[in-house]
């Protein structure tokens, strides 16, 4: 739950919370937006991997600045179907970064992440490895596979990349960790 205004320190980021279904289409599109200006290698799948769940979402007056979203997926695991909340799309507008706005949208996933899932996973890119270590994702030491039409097949081109945080589930950080499929990227 995000915290009521009375709850938020003077000055604290404010978050929306809100799932796919309930955003407008003109939020949708400056999220994309926001997304690709972002990321130079944005496409349209990793859109579309940022979708069908719940988004938090920082704006400053009237203008998106921040946006970071958690879908559910399945993850394999030690033998277990594990329900994960995967984040996707974390961006902040270049010139708002450093000032909390990405850590606010992360607390408030995270706690849907705490109460909802088994556990949660992200893939990150090296510069953004310290900040998700700073906040108790825990780097994936072991290999990691993806379950595609044509089986269980392995995805090192993500090994070391991979980042979970623990919730309910008993996790074997040097263990195989194999998705779901997806089109694109499937981590």
């Amino acid at each position: 739950m995000t915290p009521t205004p009375s709850e938020r320190p003077a000055g604290a980021t404010e978050i929306h919370l809100a799932h796919t279904a309930e955003l407008d289409t003109a939020t949708l599109k400056a999220a994309r937006i926001l997304l690709y200006d972002v990321f130079d290698d944005m496409t349209a799948e990793d859109w579309e991997h940022s979708l069908g769940g719940l988004h938090a979402l920082v704006h400053e007056g009237g203008e998106l600045i921040g946006h970071a979203a958690v879908v559910q997926r399945r993850l394999l695991h030690n033998g277990r179907a594990l329900r994960c909340g995967y984040v996707e799309g974390v961006g902040v507008r270049a010139d708002r970064r450093g000032q909390g706005h990405g850590a606010a949208m992360m607390d408030a996933l995270e706690q849907v992440i705490h109460n909802a899932y088994d556990l949660g996973a992200l893939g990150a890119a090296d510069e953004a490895a310290t900040f998700y270590a700073a906040r108790g994702w825990q780097l994936w030491r072991g290999p990691s596979s993806a379950l595609t039409p044509d089986g269980i097949q392995r995805t090192p081109e993500e090994d070391g990349a991979l980042h979970v945080l623990a919730t309910s589930a008993p996790l074997d950080l040097e263990g195989e960790l194999t998705c779901d499929w997806r089109e694109g990227d499937v981590w």
